[in-house]
């Protein structure tokens, strides 16, 4: 038989309409209440209704085309489940991500996916999940971990061997004088790749790779000023922890006179469909958004739907992209 609202109302001992307040998770139910209704549910093997509810995508870099293609990769992955995204774009931790999260909780969100966020920031105020889960609004977290004390789902590209596979590729071309542009410290993904290009050059000999590391932000103006600074230590390859940084570090190489790859490599991160067009065409470790996004479509309607879904992070593997931003070392 299947279970339905007036089933749960009589099992938790609360009135339809109280039912429904939680199953849509709108505000005005205390949380006993809430608990009592939501106990009952599991117990009955009640499942959310999901049709035509909303998921809140959280992101910062809407006019990055790698987060763009994520949130519409994901949109067609939540579609055939009923659910329907809607972007939202906020500075990382700021106080404008807590108030999108304030102001849509009660028009029947059904679920919010961080998409590099304040999920990727150190130290970042854990208020917005707290509301989330007093609301048992499930959320995930895409390329970001949360902080240790908040337990979700996360689907991240495996940054350690992004790295190894860039630095693999530069060394192989001969280059030994390897640098890395990454983004600012405090940085989730940033500090893991730069962690992940350290480890790479330390087991090829370089011991001293933290002094090849300069911090920017994740901008085409970062790139610039990290490849002007990387210059200067004689580096003959730069490894970009974003698309955007490697087009700035080109742009950079070229303001010295140089040229890439005749006297630099470069290679970015990410894989954005532009960066075959830019010139040269660009060389990069290619996230794997069409399997992060259906990943994440997957376990979000599970999560709405009030099934279980394993915590913690779920890494997958990038893939490196050879164009022509890269060459072998001059023999000069």
């Amino acid at each position: 038989m299947k279970v339905g609202i007036v089933e749960v109302a009589a099992r938790a001992g609360v009135s339809e309409a109280t039912v429904s307040r939680v199953i849509n998770r709108r505000q005005g139910v205390a949380k006993k209440t809430r608990d009592a209704v939501e106990s009952a549910m599991a117990e009955l093997g009640y499942e959310r209704p999901v049709q035509g509810q909303l998921v809140a995508v959280m992101t910062e870099h809407v006019s990055n085309p790698f987060f763009a293609d994520v949130a519409e990769r994901i949109e067609s992955a939540l579609v055939p489940h009923g659910l329907k995204a809607v972007l939202c774009p906020a500075f990382p931790g700021g106080v404008q991500e807590r108030e999108f999260i304030t102001s849509i909780v009660d028009k029947g969100i059904a679920a919010v996916i961080f998409l590099s966020v304040s999920n990727t920031l150190e130290g970042a105020d854990t208020e917005t999940y707290e509301l989330l889960r007093a609301r048992r609004i499930p959320y995930v977290g895409i390329n970001g971990e949360f902080a240790p004390e908040v337990s979700a789902p996360v689907f991240s590209t495996d940054d350690a061997l992004a790295a190894e596979l860039a630095v693999d590729h530069l060394y192989r071309l001969g280059h030994r004088v390897i640098g890395m542009a990454s983004g600012p410290v405090g940085n989730h993904p940033a500090d893991r790749r730069v962690r992940g290009f350290v480890d790479a050059m330390a087991r090829r000999g370089t011991e001293a790779a933290d002094d090849l590391v300069i911090r920017q932000s994740y901008t085409v103006e970062g790139g610039q000023a990290a490849a002007t600074a990387l210059l200067k230590l004689g580096v003959t390859a730069i490894v970009a922890a974003s698309d955007y940084m490697a087009l700035g570090a080109i742009r950079g190489v070229r303001r010295q006179g140089r040229s890439v790859p005749e006297d630099v490599s470069v290679v970015g991160y990410d894989g954005a469909m532009i960066t075959e067009f830019v010139d040269p065409p660009l060389t990069t470790v290619r996230q794997p958004a069409d399997r992060l996004a259906l990943e994440v479509g997957r376990s979000v309607q599970a999560l709405v739907a009030g099934r279980e879904v394993p915590h913690g992070e779920l890494l997958f593997d990038p893939e490196l992209v050879i164009r022509a931003s890269t060459g072998p070392v001059r023999k000069d």
